[in-house]
């Protein structure tokens, strides 16, 4: 039960029992970014729980990463057309006033409004940071106004250069850790210092060490999620964000794949909805601040080839596929050390990736007029 309902129980001189029934507001919930890709499975959920969502998005993607995928629109226009109970508002984290007009009294803040992309940092990093380091600041302080609980999507790029310090073997179709210390992935208190990290990196540690500290100094109920690989429909994937879905619209519109490298670079994968319940898990914990890596750890990976070739046998086409060289400080394996993550959140991941992609290659199917 959230604040609102409770603050509507007031005791004088005669107490009042108000019972709450079936399809009573219990939450308010602020998604930023909710018109996104993880941000609109966030709110739809909420939503289907009948709580009352409120969506805070500036529909700037296209515009930032200076490419367009599919209809920019396509999920905002998704939860106007199905959730009653979600108040969609146009607007910008970088504009306090704004955001602390929109966030008045909500219990729960998921931030996931972001600066996506490595490549777009390098050519922007004064945007870059004002989106990702200086709009978490706003969030922070507007959960600290209100007493929020605040959820922070964090980067596994956080570690920066450090993780390609871990020697890797290399196999038939991917690269796996060497180090046996490393077997079940990287855990939450790898170095994160001495290293280079994009200003990307840079500016989602900046939001990331903000988040910890609302914690500890003003006694926020937080939780950083330090995602990896995050998939599942209506992500509109480009090259330089969102890979799993970029490869999938690839090979069923016949556009090219370029595959920096050999293609043996490993990452661990995680459906969205398995990344929502984690998020919902914590809101309802009695935990006060934690940080996770979160993904789909060790027993859910692929490499680059291996989506290539799973995505031959589920659309019985051959990728447009052509290589180049590897580009500057790309990770050639990060897992997620789930660990933690299942043991605090009662929590695991349910979908594999050939389940998780099967389902992702039928949207894209479906909706294929989106990418024409």
């Amino acid at each position: 039960m959230g604040k609102n309902s409770k603050d509507s129980i007031k005791c004088h001189k005669k107490c009042y029992i108000i019972i709450l029934l079936p399809g009573d507001i219990y939450i308010r919930i602020l998604v930023t970014g909710g018109a996104g890709f993880i941000g609109s499975h966030i709110a739809e959920y909420y939503a289907k729980k009948k709580e009352e969502v409120l969506v805070f998005d500036n529909l700037s993607r296209p515009r930032i990463l200076g490419k367009c995928i599919g209809n920019p629109l396509y999920n905002w226009n998704y939860l106007r057309n199905n959730y009653p109970n979600i108040k969609l508002i146009k607007g910008d984290i970088r504009d306090f006033n704004e955001l602390k007009e929109t966030g008045k009294h909500v219990d729960v803040i998921i931030h996931t409004a972001a600066q996506v992309a490595v490549s777009t940092s390098l050519k922007d990093p004064r945007t870059d940071f004002e989106i990702n380091a200086l709009g978490t600041f706003n969030v922070l302080e507007v959960a600290r106004l209100n007493d929020s609980t605040v959820i922070l999507c964090s980067t596994n790029k956080v570690y920066g250069e450090n993780v390609n310090k871990i020697p890797v073997i290399e196999k038939e179709t991917r690269y796996e850790y060497a180090d046996p210390r490393y077997k079940n992935g990287i855990p939450e208190d790898f170095p994160i210092d001495l290293t280079a990290h994009s200003p990307y990196g840079c500016s989602k540690l900046t939001a990331d060490i903000y988040a910890q500290d609302y914690a500890h100094t003003y006694g926020l109920k937080t939780a950083v999620f330090r995602m990896s690989c995050i998939y599942g429909e209506r992500q509109f994937g480009v090259e330089d964000q969102g890979w799993v879905a970029w490869f999938v619209i690839a090979t069923l519109t016949d556009r090219p794949i370029i595959i920096y490298g050999n293609g043996k670079q490993v990452r661990d994968v995680l459906y969205i909805t398995d990344l929502v319940k984690a998020f919902d898990a914590f809101i309802n914990s009695k935990l006060k601040h934690e940080v996770f890596n979160i993904g789909g750890g060790p027993e859910n990976t692929l490499s680059l080839l291996e989506l290539l070739i799973l995505l031959r046998k589920l659309t019985k086409r051959k990728p447009n596929v052509r290589f180049s060289d590897w580009r500057p400080a790309d990770q050639k394996v990060y897992i997620s050390n789930n660990k933690k993550a299942i043991r605090l959140l009662r929590w695991k991941p349910q979908i594999s990736p050939e389940k998780g992609v099967k389902k992702l290659v039928k949207w894209v199917s479906e909706n294929i007029a989106l990418f024409k």
